[in-house]
Parts: C-alpha cells; sequence; structure tokens
C-alpha cells in the first residue's frame, strides 16, 4: 500500500503521523510511504531522516494526498485538507466528530474511509489510540493548572503543593479514567489536595488502593461536584463518553461561585468540553477568564509537548497501521472488531453510532459498509 504522511497545519500543531522508525516497519512489510518534507522537522525528526529508511519526500501536501492511498495523521484534518480526500481514500487519525459537524460533512463529502483513533477499542473496553495523549493531557493539566494559578497568569497566586504552614491548593478532577488518573499522580506528586470525582463505584475502588490516604475519592452526583468544584483552587475536566460529545458537568452559575483566581482546565474539549462556559483555545492564547476563573480550553494540549507526543502515539497506532496497509480496510476491520469501532464515516455514510447521535446524522452499522 501507498501510505502518505502530510505535515501537519494546526495551529502550533509539531506532532506528526509517522517516526522515522514506523516508517521503517512499513517500508520492511513491502510498503511504501510518502512524506511530506519538514513533516517531522519541528521535533528533531529530519527530512535525511525519513529518507534513510527508505521514505519517498514529496513537496507538497497536494502531493501526499494526491497519490497515497492511505493518511496517517495525528489531527483532524482541515479544511483545506478535507477538500483533497478522495473517494475510497482512507483517514486514520483523531477526528473527534461529535463536536465538530462542520469537519463530519467535509469528511462525508469526500467519500474517504475516515477511521477514528479516540474510538478504537481492546478487548478491556478500553481506548488504546487515546490512552497515550490521555496520559500526556492528564500529566499537562496539572503543569498547566500550576502555572495558571500565578499571579501574572491571572490566577488567585497560589503553589500548588503550598509550603509549610500554608495549605496547599485543592485539586478536583472530573473523570477517573486514564487523563483524571494521570492528573491525580501528577498533582498528589505536586503535594496538593487531591479529589477526583467518577461515577464508577469500581473505579474509585481501584484509585483508592492504588494511591491510599493521599488520594480522596467522591461518588459523582451532583451536589459533590458543585459542592467540590465550588470550593477548588483547580480543577479539572477529564470525562470522556467514547465518540460522543462531553456532558456539561459544571454550569455557568458554579463557575459564578467559585473563588476568584481558580483555574479550570479542560481536557474534554476536543469532544466539546464539560464545562458550560469552556470555548476551544489554542496555544497562542491558551487561556481566557470566565467570572474571574482562568480557563484554559487548548484542543490539543499534547502538542506542547509533541516530541513525546509523537512518539507515545506511534507506539500505539503503528500496528494498527501495519494491519490496515498488509489486509486492506476491509479485510483488518473484518479481522478486528476493535479496529472496526474505529470507522467513524464511509462513502458518505456515518458508521459510529455516537457520533450519528451526537449529529443527527442516520446510523449505518459498518458490517453494511463492510458487506459491500
Amino acid at each position: 500500500m501507498l501510505i502518505g504522511v502530510p505535515k501537519e497545519i494546526k495551529s502550533n500543531e509539531n506532532r506528526v503521523g509517522l517516526v522515522p522508525g514506523s516508517v521503517r516497519e512499513l517500508v520492511q512489510h513491502g510498503h511504501r510511504v510518502l512524506v511530506e518534507r519538514g513533516a517531522g522537522a519541528a521535533i528533531g525528526f529530519s527530512d535525511e531522516a525519513y529518507g534513510a529508511v527508505g521514505a519517498e519526500l514529496v513537496a507538497t501536501a497536494a502531493d501526499v494526498f494526491a497519490r497515497a492511498e492511505m493518511i496517517v495523521k495525528v489531527k483532524e484534518p482541515q479544511p483545506s485538507e478535507c477538500a483533497m480526500l478522495r473517494e475510497g481514500q482512507i483517514l486514520f487519525t483523531y477526528l473527534h466528530l461529535a463536536a465538530d459537524k462542520a469537519q463530519a460533512e467535509a469528511l462525508i463529502r469526500s467519500q474517504a474511509v475516515c477511521i477514528a483513533y479516540e474510538t478504537v477499542t481492546d478487548v478491556r473496553h478500553g481506548l488504546p489510540l487515546l490512552a497515550p495523549m490521555s496520559e500526556v493531557a492528564g500529566r499537562m493539566s496539572i503543569q498547566v493548572a500550576a502555572h495558571c494559578l500565578e499571579t501574572q497568569q491571572g490566577g488567585g497566586g497560589m503553589l500548588l503543593g503550598g509550603v509549610p504552614g500554608v495549605p496547599a491548593a485543592k485539586v478536583v478532577i472530573l473523570g477517573g479514567g486514564v487523563s483524571g488518573t494521570n492528573a491525580a499522580r501528577m498533582a498528589m506528586g505536586m503535594e496538593a489536595h487531591v479529589t477526583v470525582i467518577d461515577r464508577s463505584l469500581q473505579r474509585l475502588n481501584e484509585l483508592d488502593m492504588q494511591f491510599g490516604a493521599r488520594l480522596h475519592t467522591l461518588f459523582s452526583t451532583a451536589e459533590n461536584i458543585e459542592r467540590t468544584v465550588i470550593d477548588a483552587d483547580a480543577v479539572i475536566g477529564a470525562v470522556l463518553i467514547p465518540g460522543a460529545a462531553a456532558p456539561k458537568l459544571v454550569s455557568r452559575d458554579m463557575v459564578r461561585q467559585m473563588k476568584q483566581g481558580a483555574v479550570m482546565v479542560d481536557i474534554a474539549i476536543d469532544q466539546g468540553g464539560c464545562f458550560e462556559t469552556s470555548r476551544p483555545t489554542s496555544h497562542d492564547k491558551p487561556t481566557f477568564i470566565e467570572h474571574g476563573v482562568v480557563h484554559y480550553c487548548v484542543t490539543n494540549m499534547p502538542g506542547a509537548v509533541a516530541r513525546t507526543s509523537t512518539v507515545a502515539l506511534n507506539n500505539a497506532t503503528l500496528p494498527f497501521v501495519i494491519s490496515l496497509a498488509d489486509r486492506g480496510w476491509k479485510r483488518a476491520l473484518r479481522h478486528d472488531p476493535h479496529l472496526k469501532d474505529g470507522l467513524n464515516i464511509a462513502f458518505g455514510r456515518v458508521t459510529h453510532e455516537a457520533v450519528a447521535h451526537a449529529l443527527g446524522y442516520h446510523y449505518l452499522v459498518p458490517d453494511e459498509v463492510l458487506a459491500d
């Protein structure tokens, strides 16, 4: 198969779909790889490194899209990229369609086969291609919160972990999944007072067994969320419903009642955000202040640590890329029901139930596409 890797064009996005090591593996499997010049340069993967492992370097993204049978990216395609997709071409990347109807409409028009990293599953009902970026975003969220609590950033002037004789900041984490757990680990490491809220008693029990008395856990109810959020110095939104829009757990009224200079970091912003006051931001201007509360809602948080994020993502995606290339997309999806869960749009039809429900489209069962 001829696989294409364009340079990411979203603002401040320096990750790349395939690193040279991944290209080498694909070439050893008998495939050809096109890489747009400069695709990995910002994070230390030079054109020469790609050429040395057998990639063909091309001048523009248009060259990649025009020739490749499968496009491997990181972030959702921007409008100019959607316009270059063609019928039957495979797109393998993050899509987050539930919060982005414009993108969904563009992909439907393209008639491409769109497989989303964030809805591929595993035998434990996890999300193996979302997990690496959730780990990064979870850990980053605490660094970000600590920085935003500084007076110069509009925060309340608190040191996250306090000092002897001065109380630590209260950090509330909504969601005890991969990103929430990593946020909790970092926050506890910085000696903050940490509370995780989740609707799964089993998950709360696992967190209690893992972290012990250092971590406070609460079952997710409207009362518990309201009480802890209003009293918090930093709130991390780490909720996820696979493929669907994030639930709005924190209302505007709660934000009004929060401390002046408190901080909210919305990791769920890719899926629409879990705070009613959230709106997408970029690394160029990552924060805004609403009702005296600092909001950080960057839609590609892991892009700030692009080299770490790229390598971690490639570790997870490469086996699926190889399967798609070796078998073709139909055989690969028939062979692996977990990869089939990643199929969001194919030939103009929405093939993921949560996405269809969120955007108001008719849902086509993936097996019907695979049977054609």
